[in-house]
């Protein structure tokens, strides 16, 4: 065959990108079991990080094994106990079907004082792509212990400073009931006082998209355990 010709060019294209897609796909297979563990470790260590347990890619495995290990429960909106793994429920599937539909994880953590503390997790959607976080409560099942944010591609400086400590920290202390025990949520705002609202917390400035992201967020997703913390 002509090597200079077309013919052999097309070939030969035809032949490195078969051979190069083989390969990816063999890479990308070989270390599909470790990014799942990447992804796995990575998700204990924001769930500790709810309770005030701080843990690295080396202790997270251990820690989560004695503060919450299998004491995990799926209920459905009704309140109810269902069958499923907690830990294996994506909710970014979760938060696209029907709330009556839906499948929520549950985990209780216990410290070493002996408290017990109820984490639930967020799914939601910023400026940008999605929202998400943890949220852990008291043993009253309404005030908050600590909570803590991330997202995929906020903006640095704005809306990506949900992740940080100074937007996380005030949220303890605040309850998701009123006094009645209606259900509140809380709420994400700006250019008010919220140090002596129990239910709101103070937006990040210029980023006022992402912080009504956190505030849909955290209303939609608690109103799916609402049945259960009021039993």
């Amino acid at each position: 065959m002509d090597k200079q010709g077309n013919l052999y060019t097309v070939l030969y294209a035809v032949v490195m990108v078969i051979v190069v897609a083989a390969v990816l796909a063999f890479v990308s297979e070989s270390l599909k079991p470790i990014q799942n563990k990447n992804v796995e470790v990575a998700k204990k260590i924001d769930l500790l990080r709810s309770v005030g347990i701080a843990s690295d890619a080396t202790t997270a495995e251990e820690l989560y094994a004695k503060h919450i290990g299998e004491n995990t429960k799926v209920i459905n909106v009704s309140g109810s106990e269902v069958e499923g793994n907690a830990f294996d429920i994506d909710m970014a599937k979760e938060v696209r079907k029907e709330q009556k539909d839906r499948n929520y994880p549950l985990y209780i953590c216990k410290l070493e004082s002996g408290e017990e503390k109820i984490i639930i997790p967020l799914r939601g959607v910023g400026l940008w792509g999605p929202v998400w976080g943890y949220i852990s409560l008291n043993a009253d099942k309404n005030t908050v212990y600590g909570a803590t944010f991330d997202h995929k591609g906020e903006t640095p400086g704005l809306g990506a400073e949900i992740s940080k400590e100074f937007f996380q920290t005030p949220f303890k202390g605040k309850t998701i009931f009123d006094e009645s025990g209606v259900f509140t949520s809380i709420a994400v705002v700006k250019g008010v006082d919220t140090s002596t609202n129990p239910h709101a917390v103070d937006a990040i400035s210029g980023g006022t998209i992402t912080s009504n992201g956190v505030t849909d967020m955290l209303k939609e997703c608690l109103s799916g355990y609402e049945k259960y913390l009021k039993n």
